[in-house]
């Protein structure tokens, strides 16, 4: 499925209409879906296995504009890969260098302002910044990073916020710092993020998460932290007030079953970020429907560690979390003032095999990719956001997962050194004008926003959220 800057893609069936397709078991996922209530992992299985994929992303569709509308975003922001050096070896990964490899990099303080202030000269609202488990600096580089950025920030008058380091990198951190304990792992990490937030940290990216599966783990990515590590960042995090994203990394040795594990996973992180916002449990499905449900994930969550009640953002009247609002009327009057601290968007990445240590494999297709989409989109019903990140899907993908569950296409990133699609170079850069124009193709209204979805208005190359 293809699209061109030139030929709009054809737009699905409005949300009101009745699926036309195939498989008459959609229908009732379709209902429950709509109506609030929490799909289980059968009907995940359900989602993926039927050939009405199409079916599949009008329903997707139908609860993204229930929550967005025809709105959506995008944002003006910098990559920074500050080191491609990392004491790993995944075998997915192609970016990573040991010391001393041809293209190894590490940048030095001037850089990083460098790098800064050409993302504010832009007019960036957000940095993005992730790099290697570099085994060679000391833990005061990430700090005094921080440090430089904000300090550039304040002095233009930017609101610049940080999205930085991955909970693989928290952990590493904590590990260099010293702070790192296996009897209390969350204290180091608590230690870390605090001292990060306060030297001027905004937001964490949800980036290290790849599938939270043991048999994925051991193969892949073997060294790396595992899921219930990744958990404790986000859930310290999330107790700081800081929010963020999560990923899934799908399309290489992982099974459709494993996805939905790791969405599961995910949602019920989510469900106790909320709960301490303030949001209540669901109301809407019969006690049968609870009853099976919370028997098929009971494990999942035990595994996790979470306990919390199930929250859905996909009921009627339920508003999404939104920083800095006052607490609405549906939810629990000790609710924070400022909704900060929980998942803002989920991300799906295709693996690309190219120039790892798994390039014998082929790689999700794009109907499997916009599938996959589609069903985070329909099992995180607890996530605002969906992104299509045009960089790993293509903005022409990105237009038709618009179409399919995505509510956010990213933005203007200029240099990124992950991924390289079909032989691209670090810089990888789209204009706002090129996702202003593939967002309206698609159907939708183009908004820009900050790293907290805030809506940014201009004036001439000066900012605010509004």
């Amino acid at each position: 499925m293809t699209a061109s800057p030139t030929a709009p893609p054809t737009a699905l069936p409005t949300p009101t209409a009745r699926s036309l397709g195939t498989d008459p078991r959609l229908d009732a996922i379709r209902d429950k879906a709509l109506s609030g209530q929490r799909l289980s992992l059968d009907d995940g299985m359900t989602l993926y296995e039927t050939p009405d994929v199409w079916g599949v992303c009008e329903i997707a569709d139908a609860v993204r504009r229930k929550l967005h509308g025809d709105v959506a975003y995008f944002n003006i922001n910098r990559h920074l890969n500050y080191s491609n050096v990392c004491a790993l070896s995944c075998k997915f990964c192609e970016f990573f260098r040991k010391k001393g490899d041809e293209g190894a990099y590490t940048h030095d303080m001037e850089s990083v302002a460098a790098e800064a202030r050409k993302a504010i000269e832009n007019g960036a609202t957000e940095m993005h910044i992730v790099g290697g488990l570099q085994p060679y600096l000391p833990w005061d580089y990430y700090p005094e990073m921080m440090r430089t950025i904000r300090d550039i920030a304040r002095d233009a008058g930017s609101q610049l916020n940080i999205k930085a380091f991955t909970a693989v990198e928290i952990v590493h951190l904590a590990k260099i710092a010293k702070k790192y304990k296996k009897s209390d792992r969350q204290a180091g990490i608590r230690w870390v993020l605090q001292e990060l937030k306060d030297a001027g940290l905004g937001s964490l990216p949800g980036g290290g998460a790849e599938v939270f599966d043991d048999r994925v783990h051991d193969e892949t990515h073997r060294s790396k932290i595992r899921s219930d590590e990744w958990l404790d960042v986000h859930l310290v995090a999330h107790e700081l007030g800081l929010n963020t994203n999560a990923t899934i990394l799908y399309g290489h040795i992982d099974q459709r079953r494993e996805r939905l594990v790791h969405m599961e996973i995910l949602r019920r992180a989510q469900d106790q970020a909320l709960e301490r916002l303030g949001y209540t449990g669901e109301e809407t499905a019969d006690e049968e429907t609870k009853r099976r449900r919370d028997e098929e994930t009971e494990s999942i969550a035990a595994i996790a560690g979470i306990t919390a009640p199930v929250i859905t953002l996909t009921r009627p009247g339920v508003p999404l979390p939104t920083p800095g609002a006052s607490p609405a009327s549906s939810l629990r009057n000790s609710v924070s003032p400022s909704l900060s601290g929980y998942f803002q968007t989920i991300i799906p990445l295709p693996f690309f095999p190219d120039g790892s240590e798994l390039e014998h494999l082929y790689g999700p297709s794009g109907l499997e990719n916009l599938r996959t989409l589609a069903i985070a989109r329909l099992m995180l019903d607890n996530f605002p956001h969906v992104k299509a990140f045009w960089i790993m899907q293509t903005l022409a993908m990105a237009q038709h997962m618009l179409q399919c569950g995505a509510d956010d296409i990213d933005g203007t990133v200029v240099w990124y050194d992950i991924t390289k699609v079909g032989g691209s170079s670090t810089h990888q850069e789209t204009t706002v004008l090129d996702l202003q124009r593939a967002i309206r193709e698609a159907g939708f209204e183009p908004v820009e926003r900050d790293t907290l979805y805030r809506r940014v208005e201009r004036e001439g190359k000066s900012w605010r959220v509004g």
